[in-house]
């Protein structure tokens, strides 16, 4: 067999590859291959970001490894149906036949296919028929979004039974830490500095190694609070705003009340992103928008909203329908503006003219996030940016503010309290706010009474930008009209200027006579807090221009420096010693 075909597979597969590097592998990937056929290891973990080419490169392995006969057959192993047939499209091209329709209940495939793909729920119902596979042929084993094992103990026990007489296995993932301590079947675990396993990755290439590289596109994360009122199981009428310093249930009752079509948050934040897709296709005319729920009910009710706010109807991808899968591929291929989804658009499903999300779902675990942005970063051609909308709760903003930090799977418990009681406690409190809050429905019933928005900021590579402003109004146009195209450190230039320009507008406005009656007051601790994020987000953006490291870096160095929780959970003094912290570090490096 020739791997002529998977040589000019293109690295962004499934289209066409991102400017200067059509026609060759990505370097990454070209670094992965040599280090794979150098070792010719049994196992291997790829992780890259999402976008970054992992189907090409393991079809480019895959192809390798059938033409020198050191395997004669292939395994794909996916977590959905979907992405099953994703997989068998993407290696006919690189003329290799593998049967997407292959089930433990017939388990016979055609001589024709030289491979098979299954899911993870379809070895788990059958991993005999796939290890008698394995032992009968020589067999490599593509274990796509590999995390997924380690969704349930049976899942992980059945993948290892099942794939443990393989020849070869290569792992894939965008990534690769989870939520749970299950492990991962065939990655290898390391003890750390504190003796915790981690998981270890044959190679690497993380988001922030991509942008720099054009492989993905930057990401501006639109946050959006606003005032919240509902009711609760006892009759009491409760009021907070998202955003302010909430207990967790409070938290998740407002972020729920937020997320109610009745209301007028949505309708506000759907509007919103309308007007930024309206402007990105001005660049990009057939980028499209995604609106990703909690439920089919919600799911409905915010197509109906999009539709009188556009005039077109969504694309509704529901995740019990036979046909949901042709439903995603026909909105890839077409123009149309929105797609709505409940839980069907996950990793590895490539739609890459999204560029405008809308994250209403309630679901906050660091690994569902990290899945759902990376549908918006697939690059096509060189300028093109992404766009989410999403609630001001404390730990998205965290997650949108880290996304450069790589992560790795740990397992075991952290250290307990006494060998760092500050590391115990942190453990606490994020164990407890990534907790999903439709799991205590339950537990917490309450009637969302009503809701308004207002424009909170924009964040982005690690840094905040704007200010409090009303939805509709001229200081939120000005960052709903950034331009569709444009390179990274452009939307850095552009945020920090209309930033300032917003400022200054609001430093020269006339006090009148409300700025008379105020006196001397202190400012309100929400005015204390924001000044102060502006503050170390101007400072770490100096020391971004003094050193080169990406903000998200920066800001991760000083909370290890001076402790605490992440940037959006700190209080004013735990900003103002980073503040003070930062400005030693200048100091010292003259």
């Amino acid at each position: 067999m020739s791997t002529s075909a998977a040589e000019h597979l293109p690295p962004a597969y499934p289209d066409r590859a991102p400017w200067g590097t059509a026609g060759r592998l990505r370097a990454w990937q070209a670094a992965a291959l040599e280090d794979y056929m150098t070792r010719e290891p049994r196992d291997y973990l790829a992780v890259a970001t999402p976008g970054a080419g992992k189907t090409t490169f393991a079809l480019r392995i895959a192809a390798e490894l059938l033409a020198r006969k050191i395997v004669h057959q292939l395994t794909i192993v996916a977590p959905t149906e979907h992405l099953k047939r994703q997989w068998a499209e993407a290696a006919d091209k690189v003329g290799i036949t593998v049967d997407p329709a292959f089930s433990g209940r017939t388990a016979r495939t055609s001589r024709d296919f030289t491979g098979v793909a299954v899911t993870y729920a379809g070895v788990a119902a059958h991993p005999m028929l796939h290890r008698a596979r394995c032992e009968n042929r020589r067999t490599l084993v593509i274990l796509d979004e590999v995390h997924h094992a380690g969704d349930s103990m049976s899942w992980g026990e059945a993948t290892r039974e099942a794939f443990d007489p393989a020849s070869r296995r290569l792992a894939l993932t965008g990534t690769p830490f989870r939520s749970d301590i299950n492990p991962i079947p065939f990655v290898t675990y390391a003890p750390d500095v504190q003796g915790i396993p981690r998981s270890v990755a044959d190679h690497s290439y993380g988001y922030a190694e991509a942008l720099k590289d054009g492989v993905v596109r930057p990401v501006l994360f639109m946050a959006y609070s606003g005032e919240m009122r509902w009711r609760t199981r006892a009759g009491d009428e409760v009021a907070a705003r998202l955003g302010e310093p909430l207990t967790k249930d409070i938290t998740a009752q407002a972020w729920r009340t937020a997320l109610d079509p009745h209301g007028d948050w949505i309708p506000s934040v759907l509007q919103a992103a309308d007007t930024r897709l309206t402007e990105v296709r001005r660049h990009v005319p057939d980028a499209g928008g995604l609106v990703i729920s909690t439920d089919q009910e919600s799911a409905r009710a915010y197509a109906s909203l999009l539709k009188r706010v556009c005039g077109e109807s969504p694309t509704v991808v529901l995740s019990d329908e036979p046909k949901a899968s042709k439903k995603i591929a026909e909105f890839s291929d077409g123009d149309s503006r929105w797609m709505v989804a409940v839980r069907m658009v996950s990793e590895g499903v490539d739609v890459p003219r999204l560029a405008v999300g809308v994250y209403a779902t309630a679901t906050q675990t660091p690994l569902y996030f990290a899945q759902a942005i990376g549908r918006f970063v697939r690059v096509r051609k060189r300028g093109e940016t992404a766009s989410i909308f999403l609630p001001t709760v404390p730990t998205l903003l965290s997650y949108a503010g880290e996304m450069e930090v790589s992560r790795d799977h740990v397992l075991g418990k952290p250290p307990g309290a006494d060998d760092d009681p500050l590391a115990a406690e942190a453990a606490l409190m994020e164990a407890a706010q990534r907790e999903d809050p439709a799991d205590g429905d339950e537990l917490m019933p309450f009637e969302a009474l009503g809701s308004d928005a207002s424009f909170d900021r924009v964040l982005f590579d690690g840094g905040e930008f704007g200010t409090q402003a009303r939805t509709g109004s001229a200081e939120e146009a000005d960052y709903l009209g950034i331009p569709g195209l444009l390179e990274p450190d452009q939307v850095a230039v552009l945020l920090r200027r209309r930033q300032a320009e917003q400022q200054a507008a609001r430093d020269a406005a006339p006090s009148g006579d409300d700025a008379q009656s105020d006196g001397g007051r202190d400012p309100a601790v929400f005015e204390q807090i924001s000044m102060l994020r502006r503050e170390l987000n101007g400072l770490v953006g100096a020391w971004h221009h003094r050193t080169g490291k990406p903000h998200g870096v920066i800001h991760t160095e000083l909370r290890k420096s001076c402790g605490g929780p992440p940037a959006a959970l700190a209080t004013a003094a735990e900003i103002q010693e980073r503040i003070d912290t930062i400005r030693a570090w200048a100091i010292a490096r003259g």
